[in-house]
C-alpha cells in the first residue's frame, strides 16, 4: 500500500477521533444548551475556528496549493449545506415518535446509505471485501447501540430517523464530489452555511440561551469535533472514496465511549468488547484491500493540488516544479495496471 493510502486512512481515523469528543462534552454542555442551538453553535464554531486557520495559512504559505471551488461545484455544494440542515430536523421529529434505542440503532443505517448511493447514483466501485467490511461495521454498531433488543420497535418515527441517514448518506457522497477541492474553504462553506441554518431553525423554535461561556464551549468544540474533523475527514476522501473512509469513520462510536468511560466513569459492558473485536476485523478487511487491473483513462481536464511522483501526472511545464501545487491541467487517454482506490482518477467501471 502506498505512502499516500496510509497517510488518507490515517485522516479518516483522526476525523473519527476528533468526532468522537462531541458526543461526551457535548453531554455535558446540553445542561445549559438546547440542542438545536448546539448543532448551531458547532457547526458556527467550525466555520470560525477553519476562517481564523484559513488566514493563518494565507499569511504563511504564499503559494497557491489547493483549487477553489468554482460554479461547477455548485450544485454539490448547496446539496452539501442543505443536506446538513435538513437531516437534524428528521433525526429531531423521529426523536419525539418513538424511542431512543430506536434511534441509536437506526442511525447506524448511515453507513450502510453512504455506500448504497455512491454505488448507485455516483458509481463510486465497491468491492466484495469492501462490502464485507462494511456489514462488519454495521453489525458492530448494532451491537453497541442496542442495550436492549425487546426496547426496539419500528414505528412512524423510524422513517423519519432513516431519511435523516439518506440525507447524511448523500451529503457524505456530495462532499466526495468537492473533496479534490480546498478542504479547508469547503469546512468554512459548511460551517457557516449550515450553521446559520441551525440558528434560524433554533431561533424560529424559541431556543435560548444566555451563558457566555457555554457558548464559547460550544464554539471550540466545533472546531475540533466539526472543524478539524470534517477537514481531515474530506483529506481522506481524495483516496479512499466516500464508502472506504465511511468505513474507517465508524470506529467514532468507540473512541467516544473510551471517552465517556473517562469522563463518566462508564464500565464498558460484555456487548462492547464484542462489537470492539467484530469492528476490528472489518477494519482490517477494509484496511488490506488489494485493488489492482487493468483500467483505462479517459482525456479529462480538471484543476487540484497535486504532485508529478504518483504516476497520474506527468504534464510538463515551463518552469521546473517540486512538490505539490495546484493549475488547472489535462489528462491523456491511457491505460495500465497498479493498485488503487475509488480516487479522482479512478472512477471508472467494473
Amino acid at each position: 500500500m502506498k505512502i499516500k493510502q496510509y497517510k488518507s486512512i490515517s485522516f479518516a481515523i483522526l476525523a473519527a477521533a476528533l468526532y468522537a469528543i462531541s458526543a461526551p462534552v457535548s453531554k455535558l454542555l446540553l445542561k445549559e444548551i438546547p440542542p438545536t442551538l448546539m448543532a448551531s453553535f458547532l457547526y458556527l464554531g467550525a466555520g470560525l475556528g477553519m476562517s481564523i486557520v484559513g488566514f493563518i495559512k494565507k499569511k504563511k504559505y504564499k503559494n497557491k496549493t489547493e483549487a477553489r471551488l468554482t460554479k461547477q461545484e455548485l450544485p454539490f455544494t448547496v446539496g452539501m449545506v442543505a443536506l446538513d440542515i435538513v437531516a437534524p430536523i428528521f433525526l429531531m421529529v423521529g426523536l419525539t415518535m418513538t424511542t431512543s434505542a430506536s434511534v441509536s440503532l437506526l442511525n447506524n443505517f448511515e453507513i450502510v446509505a453512504t455506500s448504497l448511493i455512491a454505488l448507485l447514483i455516483f458509481k463510486e466501485s465497491i468491492s466484495k471485501r469492501l462490502w464485507v467490511a462494511i456489514s462488519l461495521i454495521t453489525i458492530s454498531s448494532i451491537i453497541l447501540s442496542v442495550e436492549d433488543m425487546s426496547s426496539f420497535s419500528f414505528s412512524f418515527g423510524s422513517i423519519f430517523v432513516l431519511l435523516a441517514c439518506i440525507c447524511w448518506g448523500l451529503e457524505n457522497n456530495c462532499t466526495r464530489k468537492l473533496s479534490v477541492k480546498d478542504p479547508l474553504e469547503i469546512v468554512v462553506i459548511k460551517g457557516f452555511g449550515s450553521g446559520i441554518g441551525s440558528l434560524l431553525i433554533a431561533l424560529v423554535l424559541g431556543e435560548q440561551i444566555n451563558n457566555v461561556l457555554y457558548i464559547l464551549a460550544a464554539l471550540l468544540l466545533g472546531f475540533f469535533a466539526y472543524g478539524l474533523s470534517i477537514f481531515f475527514y474530506i483529506y481522506a476522501q481524495r483516496d479512499l472514496g466516500a464508502a472506504r473512509t465511511s468505513a474507517y469513520y465508524a470506529i467514532a462510536p468507540f473512541i467516544g465511549v473510551g471517552l465517556s468511560l473517562i469522563i463518566f466513569r462508564e464500565i464498558p459492558t460484555f456487548s462492547f468488547v464484542i462489537a470492539l473485536v467484530i469492528m476490528i476485523i472489518g477494519t482490517c478487511y477494509a484496511s488490506t484491500e488489494v485493488h489492482n487491473h487493468k483500467h483505462s483513462h479517459n482525456v479529462i481536464t480538471h484543476e487540484h493540488s497535486h504532485s508529478h511522483d504518483e504516476g497520474h501526472h506527468n504534464h510538463t511545464h515551463d518552469k521546473t516544479i517540486i512538490g505539490t501545487h495546484n493549475h488547472n491541467h489535462t489528462h491523456e487517454e491511457y491505460i495500465h495496471s497498479h493498485k488503487h482506490t475509488q480516487d479522482i482518477h479512478h472512477s471508472h467501471d467494473h
